[in-house]
């Protein structure tokens, strides 16, 4: 840690941010490329670590008419944003174990711009997760492992998970607060875990979370302080449904000089502001109660797409009878 009386920041801290990647779960990822290429130099500009545009999703079962070109990430796609990307920013995409076809579609690192393949998996899909982190590995691109609902997970099967982890070339395993249902305390005693599982292998510890309690910045602070190096965010908190950790209150609260909170700013202002006219996302209600019921999003996420979206007493006791 560099210490200075204006100065408490770990050098060791990466950010990466997911805007375009979580964010593309509000609009079937059809960002247009102006507001792509936006959030990547307001990245290049604030000294972001990583940038994820999106998911290596099959287009088998992401049919391309009904969703944008940052559900599949062809590399046509991301050069047309990024070119050769001549700057420090790297770049990811998030591979789902099961809904992507990673030997097809995930280029050898040599013939792409990309830098690190995220692997998402559900505790029952972990023999494919692990198949896809060795794929990914022998291609030659950085990899994490984001195992998905943790808070569904008994203990016993999340020793396993993490052992099964440890043991394999992935380069970062990242503690996901899937449903946004956990509180400070559960992040401390989940990211010890995480961190004793990968002592001594060299593995970092991420963390991603939701904002449905209105605690995605306050756990990822708690990640922090319990030794977690690998934060996701993004700008102005866009993302499923009740949406992540906002990039600018993380920016803010790293004392790291390298990073800028003005590019988020700008970049907001100009982007996402307006975009509130036409997509929701941030804290509302219905994400509570999903939470509360400790259940995936899906459901208030048709609920606000209904005529009784704000019917919160009558969506509570649907979800309590279910």
């Amino acid at each position: 840690m560099t210490q200075a009386p204006w100065i408490d920041y770990r050098p060791e801290i990466k950010v990466l941010d997911c805007t375009i990647r979580d964010g593309g779960l509000v609009n079937n990822h059809m960002f247009e490329d102006g507001l792509v290429k936006s959030v990547y130099q307001a990245c290049i500009d604030a000294g972001i670590d990583y940038m994820e545009l999106g998911y290596k999703g099959d287009k088998r079962i992401f049919a391309p008419n009904k969703f944008g070109d940052w559900k599949s990430c062809d590399e046509e796609a991301v050069r047309r944003i990024v070119g050769d990307n001549d700057s420090d920013l790297k770049l990811s995409v998030m591979a789902d174990a099961e809904k992507t076809d990673y030997h097809r579609d995930i280029l050898p690192r040599e013939e792409s711009v990309l830098d690190m393949i995220r692997v998402a998996t559900y505790i029952h899909q972990i023999p494919t997760a692990v198949d896809m982190i060795k794929d990914a590995k022998q291609k030659g691109y950085e990899v994490a492992v984001n195992l998905m609902a943790i808070s569904t997970v008994q203990e016993k099967e999340l020793a396993e998970a993490l052992e099964i982890f440890a043991g394999t070339e992935a380069d970062v395993v990242v503690l996901v607060d899937s449903f946004g249902t956990l509180y400070s305390e559960q992040i401390h005693d989940y990211a010890r875990k995480y961190l004793d599982a990968v002592k001594g292998t060299g593995k970092e510890i991420g963390f991603h979370g939701h904002n449905n309690f209105q605690l995605a910045f306050a756990n990822t602070i708690e990640a922090i302080i319990t030794g977690v190096n690998r934060l996701d965010a993004t700008m102005f908190g866009i993302g499923r449904g009740v949406g992540n950790c906002p990039m600018e209150l993380l920016l803010n609260f790293l004392k790291n000089p390298k990073f800028k909170l003005r590019p988020v700013l700008k970049c907001i202002e100009e982007n996402f502001i307006p975009l509130q006219d036409k997509l929701e996302w941030g804290y509302m209600i219905p994400y509570l109660i999903t939470a509360h019921f400790n259940q995936h999003p899906r459901a208030a996420i048709e609920m606000r797409g209904t005529e009784n979206k704000d019917k919160y007493v009558k969506f509570y006791d649907a979800l309590n009878e279910a």
